[in-house]
This record gives structure tokens, C-alpha cells and sequence, in this order.
């Protein structure tokens, strides 16, 4: 078991919901149930999973949560690229909330790599 607020990918993951929210609160009203919750859950899904897999007894059940983290990280950008399209979202701002998700990624793949080699 591990402790995941100790993990910087958490860490970064919690910060990265808090900046899609306030990104997010910038949109349409009518989008409250549509894309916005979609957002949303998806920002909330990366570091939820990833503390809980931490909680999990084998690096296996760890390595798996971490897998649907890095399918949520997908899953919000290609999200954040439809605001985007529907000019919710400046490209500019778009970048940064980017980096920041791939940054996460390759947090997610470096953990499972060390997970595998141990």
C-alpha cells in the first residue's frame, strides 16, 4: 500500500482539477450538465484513481488504477479540445492545462515502469 497524498503525481493531479474548475467556470450556463460535467468528472477521475490504487494491496491493482488515470487524462483532453472548438476555451489556456496533463502522464508511465521493475 502506498501513501498517495506523498505522491507528486497526485499532488499535481489535485492542483490540475483545481485549474480546470476554475477554467471551466468561465462557460456557458447551458453547458452546466453537458460538457462541464464531463469535464469535471474526468479532471476529478486522475487523482481519484490514483489514491485509489495507492490503497490497493498489489502493485498490480496500483498499476491498473493508474491505467484508468492515464485513460481520464485522454479522456479531458480531448474534452478541453472540444471547448476549444466551440470557443469556450482560448487555445492559449488550453496549452498550459495541456502541458499540465502530459506532464501528469509521463509521472503515470515513469510510476509504472518503476512499479514493473521492482
Amino acid at each position: 500500500m502506498h501513501n498517495f497524498k506523498e505522491l507528486i503525481v497526485w499532488q499535481k493531479a489535485r492542483k490540475l482539477v483545481k485549474d480546470v474548475y476554475l477554467t471551466i467556470s468561465l462557460f456557458p450556463e447551458d453547458e452546466k450538465y453537458g460538457l462541464i460535467s464531463q469535464i469535471r468528472r474526468a479532471s476529478v477521475s486522475i487523482p481519484a484513481n490514483i489514491a485509489e490504487g495507492a490503497g490497493r494491496n498489489t502493485d498490480k491493482d496500483f498499476g491498473r488504477f493508474l491505467d484508468i488515470a492515464n485513460g481520464s487524462c485522454f479522456e479531458l483532453e480531448t474534452l478541453l479540445i472540444l471547448a476549444v472548438d466551440l470557443d469556450y476555451l482560448s487555445k492559449s489556456k488550453y496549452d498550459t492545462i495541456l502541458n499540465d496533463i502530459e506532464e501528469i502522464q509521463k509521472m503515470i508511465y515513469s510510476l509504472r515502469k518503476k512499479m514493473k521493475q521492482s
